[in-house]
């Protein structure tokens, strides 16, 4: 049986993080955002033809040796832009017990109503149990705020949001 792979393209991973969400996590930065948001903390990650490729597979792999994971965190760049990919990942990492955090530079709202079945923007939603979402606003700057940049990101559950056609905030 062939093992179904897919490509990313990656800025870089951090195998034990613990500032990109709950827990110790393996956080994968895409590269490539559309945003360019004014004071990025990972601006090298916007050159969609920057980083390199890498193997789901091979990411999984990597993951799995950590048994003291918690989840895995997407990041970037902007994890939307290669939903497909990223949500074949995500359904991996649940089926061996991790959960799985999301940044974005989107909204929950511009997800829903842009989401289709090209780009695979649903697709990785559902797979994720928490999304960190809208842009980086350098006006808006917090140092104090948990998982965030600036006070317009928010934390949601994202399994109550598709739910209930809306954004429901909570806390990690």
């Amino acid at each position: 049986m062939q093992q179904k792979t897919d490509a990313l393209r990656l800025a870089g991973v951090v195998k034990e993080s613990i500032v990109d969400g709950p827990g110790f996590r393996y956080t994968v930065f895409v590269q490539g955002c559309p945003h360019h948001c004014p004071g990025c903390h990972n601006p090298q990650t916007h050159d969609f033809s920057g980083g390199f490729t890498a193997q789901t597979d091979q990411l999984l792999a990597s993951i799995l040796k950590n048994s003291l994971l918690r989840g895995v965190t997407f990041s970037g760049g902007e994890p939307f832009c290669q939903a497909h990919a990223l949500a074949a990942l995500a359904h991996d990492v649940h089926a061996h017990g991790l959960d799985v955090v999301c940044y974005t530079g989107y909204t929950f709202e511009q997800l829903l109503e842009g989401g289709n079945a090209e780009n695979g923007w649903l697709d990785l939603l559902k797979e994720t149990d928490v999304l960190i979402d809208g842009p980086f606003v350098l006006a808006q700057r917090n140092l104090l705020l948990k998982f965030r940049g600036s006070n317009n990101q928010r934390i949601l559950d994202v399994k109550k949001s598709l739910a209930s056609g809306q954004a429901v905030e909570t806390e990690l």
